[in-house]
């Protein structure tokens, strides 16, 4: 097919149409930045990390540098939502549990902050935890103010719609398949139908497809693996419906240690909850395997639900609903949000790796990445005092495994059914 050319030139042309290059896109946009959205799929398509009907946020992480993220991506989601003059996040609190000398708990408990997140510490039942939960011995519980349920698909359209009021544009069905420098002009994006588009710079957020765009532009590998997960609805039995609402003050939660067992309160389906298991298989992107039910797993999850909520969940015929969604995992679980180097120097950020914990703070790694595109440096990190660093590609070379941590992963990889 030959080639068809643009004659406009961007300002930053960003590839990848989920929440976090939808949220540069507006970023971009408020700088008044002449933007192109590129998405290989149609927009809001259900086959990667940036759909369905829930993700949680919570500002409760074992690593000190989450914490402070989240409460700042917290401002930038209602200030999102004042302007777009609708809301995609519901608050409620968040509920943490595990045992009682989880490291990764312990850490979690360690980074709160009267000032900035306080919290509230329980070792037994009391029914300040809903009267739904039970801790078994040895269990405590933390419970943190900043929770809530984030409409994913509604979120991403909300943002786009944003970047569209301020002129950016916004193209689907468009699948890069090369970038290169080009003199007098700067980087050159070319799709498989045939189209050239011309930049300043280029921003990559192809969510599980970022390996295999970057090893195709530059032969390098970054350390991003897909995951193919998989998310479970289940029935909330006669009577328990309307204490499991965020109207009843039912939190978002997430149960430490293995199984990693994570949910939120009853809203997307009339009568459902969902509660999975934060854990996956590994996978090439382009062919998942569709058939995959996690039967292993279900029934894990099924365990933890007739521990900590009795008698209050249909567990016997497993989930009513199965949805399946995408994590990118890095070898440490940290994301990366770097410029790419080699021969595109500071013209080409990539931002991926987002390891299935990366969506609630999708506004504010929007802001980041413009700050870095723009004035070539993240103002906001220096701000709420975070340091880049930990998000750098040079933390994996050598063979690296990337930033050290004093506790073990939290999300489990599958060879294969388990």
């Amino acid at each position: 097919m030959a080639e068809i050319p643009t004659n406009e030139i961007f300002d930053v042309i960003i590839i990848g149409a989920g929440i976090m290059g939808s949220c540069a896109a507006y970023e971009f946009a408020k700088l008044n930045k002449k933007i192109l959205l590129l998405e290989q799929f149609d927009l809001l398509h259900s086959l990667g990390s940036s759909h369905g009907e829930s993700r949680t946020i919570r500002a409760t992480y074992p690593e000190p540098y989450y914490p402070p993220m989240v409460i700042e991506s917290a401002v930038l989601w209602e200030a999102a939502q004042s302007a777009a003059g609708y809301r995609v996040l519901t608050p409620t609190t968040q509920l943490d549990l595990g045992p009682s000398h989880c490291l990764s708990l312990q850490s979690a408990i360690r980074n709160c902050s009267p000032d900035s997140l306080p919290s509230t510490i329980y070792d037994s039942n009391p029914t300040e935890i809903t009267g739904v939960f039970h801790l078994p011995d040895g269990w405590i519980a933390l419970s943190t103010p900043l929770g809530g349920i984030i409409k994913p698909t509604k979120a991403v359209a909300m943002f786009q719609s944003l970047a569209l009021r301020l002129g950016a544009v916004i193209t689907d069905r468009a699948v890069v398949d090369a970038i290169g420098r080009i003199a007098d002009v700067g980087i050159r994006v070319s799709t498989t139908d045939g189209r050239i588009f011309h930049g300043a710079k280029v921003v990559v957020t192809a969510g599980a497809w970022t390996h295999k765009l970057v090893k195709m532009v530059t032969g390098r590998d970054l350390p991003i693996q897909p995951l193919h997960t998989l998310i479970w609805y289940w029935k909330i039995k006669n009577g328990f419906e309307s204490e499991m609402s965020p109207a009843a003050g039912f939190p978002t939660f997430a149960s430490y240690g293995l199984p990693y067992v994570y949910g939120t309160p009853a809203m997307e389906f009339p009568g459902l909850i969902k509660v999975a298991l934060h854990a996956g298989w590994p996978c090439d992107p382009n062919s998942r395997d569709w058939t995959m039910d996690g039967d292993g797993m279900v029934g894990r999850v099924a365990e933890w639900i007739e521990r900590l909520m009795p008698g209050r969940i249909e567990t016997a015929s497993g989930p009513v609903i199965k949805q399946t969604c995408m994590y990118s995992m890095t070898p440490d679980e940290d994301f990366v949000i770097d410029y790419l180097g080699g021969e595109f120097g500071k013209d080409v950020v990539v931002a991926g790796g987002f390891s299935g914990h990366g969506f609630k703070m999708g506004p504010l790694v929007g802001k980041m990445v413009a700050e870095m595109v723009i004035d070539g440096e993240v103002r906001t990190a220096a701000r709420i005092g975070l340091d880049m660093r930990v998000f750098g590609l040079g933390r994996f070379e050598g063979g690296k495994r990337g930033n050290v941590k004093g506790f073990g992963e939290q999300v489990e990889s599958h060879v294969g059914p388990t």
